[in-house]
C-alpha cells in the first residue's frame, strides 16, 4: 500500500513554477500512479480507489496542458 501513500502525497505536492522538465518527470510519475493504482482497484473495486485515480488524472491532464502550450494559429 505504499503507492497510495505516495499518490496522496503526489497530489498534495505543489505544481507552481515548475520546469518543463519536472513537468514531463511529473506527468510520469502520475501516470505510474495511476496505473499502479489501477492494478489495486481491479482486485477490491473500493470507490475510494477510483476517486484517487480521477484525482490524479485531472492533475495530469493539466500537467500535460501546460506541458503542450497554447497552439499557434
Amino acid at each position: 500500500m505504499d503507492i497510495l501513500i505516495e499518490a496522496l502525497e503526489f497530489e498534495k505536492s505543489k505544481m507552481s513554477h515548475m520546469s518543463t522538465s519536472d513537468r514531463v518527470v511529473a506527468s510520469r510519475k502520475a501516470k505510474a500512479l495511476i496505473l499502479g493504482i489501477n492494478e489495486i482497484y481491479k482486485k477490491n473495486k473500493d470507490a475510494k480507489l477510483m476517486d484517487m485515480m480521477k484525482r490524479l488524472t485531472e492533475k495530469k491532464r493539466k500537467i500535460e496542458k501546460r506541458l503542450k502550450g497554447r497552439p499557434t494559429v
